[in-house]
């Protein structure tokens, strides 16, 4: 009988493929585990109860049926999928979900959650700023503190400076590795195509976070040494958008003869490229979040003192470190993808394409409605642009 050999990527390809087994596995041995919605829910503070921090996606082959029968069809179509999951017991192993005010369908989200009473014993909403503010970051840790009792009461664990110093460190460690993995894309060839790198994001998002660390440790010893690398191809992009967790936007770009090397998205980059700063406590926290982590949701406010910048500067303080990524990983094209009704990220592309158009980088925008039978008609565009990209 022929040896399986097991790699880090292999198991990462399983766990995305039935993101629920793991976790079930690791509830029977006593674990509580929290669901959280987008990025802006600490996970630290979850780690630090002794609770798994879960991140909850949608399905894009799944089409969304239960949910249409309480919410409208005119919304985000991932928090859609995500509601029509839980109403159809997808999500049953969760013994706790925590949304946040990412936009107000997020925020409607857990109210719809609570209301339509799918069982999950512990809830919790945190408010956040729409600013970034000091007074906005102050106001922000005033939430997690309130965050930090609920989970507190919930699990009878007391969060600990000791125990929180931990799970930041822990979950850092984690960050570390992911810039490390997106290191592996810098060569030409990159070293691991843009779907390994999403197969193994989203199983981070669905391990404990030790198990999660060695996982990747494994990934990339083996990326560093096998033999069989992605070819050279004409193109290298850059992604940007909200969530996007599944493979078959990344195939169908990779077919068209380009390899996405970096991204932009809450899946990618923005959800690990910033650490938890010392001295590693709730204002820490809240810092990270709010300010440190990129994302349209929040609107950056000018430098303190000044009071005039003209629309480039502007773009360039919002944007510059897409710029960073666009020199580090030798990016000559982008494609903008958002999901249908987001005007979160809707409303940033016309300021985007601009930015993009300062840095002399050509952009295709796409939106669909996260299901895999809406990508099938943006299969002749993304051609056409890779074809002007060569």
């Amino acid at each position: 009988m022929a040896t399986v050999i097991t790699t880090g990527l292999s198991q990462a390809h399983e766990i995305y493929a039935d993101r629920g087994k793991r976790i079930r596995e690791v509830r029977k041995d006593g674990k509580k585990v929290a669901g959280y919605l987008c990025l802006y829910p600490p996970v630290e503070l979850i780690t630090a109860t002794g609770m798994i921090p879960f991140r909850i996606f949608g399905d894009m082959s799944e089409p969304i049926t239960a949910a249409d029968q309480v919410s409208t069809t005119v919304v985000c179509p991932f928090l859609r999928s995500i509601l029509d999951l839980g109403l159809k017991g997808k999500f049953n192993f969760l013994d706790g979900i925590v949304g946040a005010h990412t936009c107000d369908i997020g925020m409607t989200m857990i109210i719809a959650w609570r209301d339509i009473a799918i069982a999950t014993p512990f809830i919790h909403y945190i408010d956040i700023p729409h600013t970034d503010g000091p007074s906005a970051v102050d106001y922000f840790e005033g939430q997690l503190n309130t965050f930090k009792r609920h989970l507190e009461e919930f699990t009878g664990e007391k969060i600990t400076d000791d125990k929180l110093r931990r799970a930041v460190e822990l979950h850092n460690r984690q960050r570390k590795l992911v810039r490390d993995l997106y290191d592996l894309r810098k060569s030409d060839p990159p070293l691991l195509t843009s779907t390994e790198n999403l197969e193994v994001l989203v199983a981070l998002f669905s391990l404990p976070v030790e198990e999660g660390n060695t996982l990747l440790e494994d990934v990339i010893r083996y990326v560093n040494e096998r033999m069989d690398r992605p070819v050279k191809k004409k193109a290298r992009l850059l992604v940007w958008g909200p969530v996007f967790d599944n493979t078959s936007l990344y195939d169908l770009i990779e077919s068209a003869g380009a390899s996405v090397v970096v991204d932009d998205t809450c899946v990618g980059t923005r959800a690990f490229w910033a650490d938890v700063k010392p001295p590693y406590d709730m204002h820490a926290l809240a810092e990270r979040y709010l300010v440190d982590i990129k994302c349209p949701r929040t609107y950056r406010q000018s430098e303190p003192g000044e009071t005039k910048r003209d629309y480039d500067r502007d773009l360039d303080s919002r944007f510059n470190y897409i710029r960073k990524a666009v020199t580090d990983w030798q990016v000559n094209g982008a494609i903008l993808q958002s999901v249908k009704y987001c005007d979160t990220h809707g409303y940033e592309v016309p300021n985007l394409r601009h930015y993009f158009d300062t840095l002399g980088i050509p952009t295709l925008y796409i939106e669909h409605d996260y299901s895999e039978r809406s990508l099938a008609p943006i299969k002749t565009r993304v051609e056409a642009f890779v074809e002007t990209l060569g």
